[in-house]
């Protein structure tokens, strides 16, 4: 039966959006493989913010790599930041759910390897298949770059596609890029011609941000001082300075 799966991620991030490809793949080969994967991405609101009861309209709701609700139509959660939970009420609430559906370990730097260790060890899931997946989300989301060099150049597919998802402005980019991470490598994914096309454009402007940065930048006692206000750098890697 094609049961409709809501998959709520966080947005502009690699590692949430890896975290909703291994999910949908990990639901399909452990709980139903007809399953009706749809995507919502989420971004962080002003704080308080609650989550809208009507975005939990599936037959099974799921939240990754994202705040905690205490919805009880909510079905599986998966999360790693110390900000899991708006209130004490939410933490509470999670310590006292027995569903064996929802997850929690602020110890893990991506949600992405959290998940995945999770669904192998608890629900016999095998993600050697998506084990490069896997990697480079804990390396982005952790920032454990082999060099500073690593992070900006941008020379191998996990961090061509990185830039992609955090930097579009297609508002549907990452929802077209979750069943594409969850089937393909990530050089297969990389060369698709909606990524490259806009890997091409971002990566010009991510250039035109290192220069800029570069010529206006001094450092003093381990302390980099920049000022780009005039210039039109539309936001900039943080690893550049």
């Amino acid at each position: 039966m094609g049961e409709k799966v809501r998959i709520c991620f966080h947005d502009r991030c690699f590692d949430g959006t890896a975290s909703a490809a291994v999910f949908s793949r990990f639901y399909r080969e452990r709980f139903n493989a007809a399953a009706d994967c749809q995507f919502t991405g989420l971004v962080h609101g002003p704080a308080g913010a609650v989550w809208d009861e009507r975005m939990f309209d599936a037959d099974v709701n799921v939240i990754v790599d994202f705040k905690y609700s205490s919805s009880p139509r909510l079905t599986w959660w998966f999360d790693h930041h110390q900000s899991a939970f708006l209130t004490p009420e939410d933490a509470e609430h999670f310590r006292r759910d027995r569903s064996g559906r929802k997850f929690y370990d602020p110890t893990y730097k991506s949600c992405t390897k959290f998940l995945a260790t999770v669904a192998e060890e608890k629900f016999q899931f095998s993600a050697a298949p998506l084990a490069e997946l896997v990697e480079w989300a804990d390396i982005i989301d952790g920032a454990q770059y082999e060099s500073p060099e690593a992070a900006v150049t941008m020379n191998v597919p996990a961090t061509q596609i990185a830039l992609v998802i955090e930097a579009s402005n297609d508002d549907r980019m990452t929802t077209r890029l979750i069943p594409e991470l969850a089937s393909r490598s990530l050089a297969e994914v990389a060369v698709l011609p909606f990524v490259r096309e806009q890997f091409r454009e971002l990566y010009q402007r991510h250039a035109n941000s290192m220069e800029i940065v570069r010529r206006n930048s001094e450092c003093h006692r381990g302390v980099v001082y920049l000022d780009v206000s005039d210039f039109p750098v539309e936001g900039y890697n943080k690893f550049i300075p």
